[in-house]
């Protein structure tokens, strides 16, 4: 029995990477062609699993992504980039507060917030070339 469940676990596991992998954009294509690319391929995966919402939403993204242009779509990013870069200052200035009236419990909230937001800036960062 207990084999059974790994091998349900191990082909979930697999369907579930199958289907992130096909939310990406095909290989190769950068700024809108990847954008819109990923958004047929989300929509193609919203389609096969008979999610109308989703679908109906990915349908509106994908004509809003007709009108992009690779100039905008990089504005777009560099602002992501800079509205994350602003909320990692702000982080680290709460955190430094929180640090000079030492309360322990608000310390490791404020480390965790910092550290969401560098991811974030990270992510950032990283889709600029994308």
């Amino acid at each position: 029995m207990k084999s059974m469940s790994t091998l349900a676990l191990l082909t979930a596991l697999g369907l579930a990477a199958g289907a992130a992998q096909a939310a990406a954009p095909d290989e190769g294509l950068t700024g809108c062609a990847a954008k819109r690319s990923a958004i047929e391929n989300q929509l193609q995966i919203a389609r096969d699993h008979g999610n109308n919402d989703q679908v109906a939403g990915l349908e509106e993204a994908l004509r809003g992504a007709q009108n992009c242009t690779d100039s905008s779509l990089r504005k777009e990013r560099e602002q992501k980039v800079l509205d994350a870069r602003h909320e990692v200052a702000q982080r680290e200035k709460d955190l430094k507060k929180a640090e000079k009236k030492g309360d322990a419990e608000k310390i490791n909230k404020r480390k965790d917030k910092l550290a969401e937001s560098r991811k974030e800036l990270q992510e950032a960062v990283d889709d600029l070339d994308r």
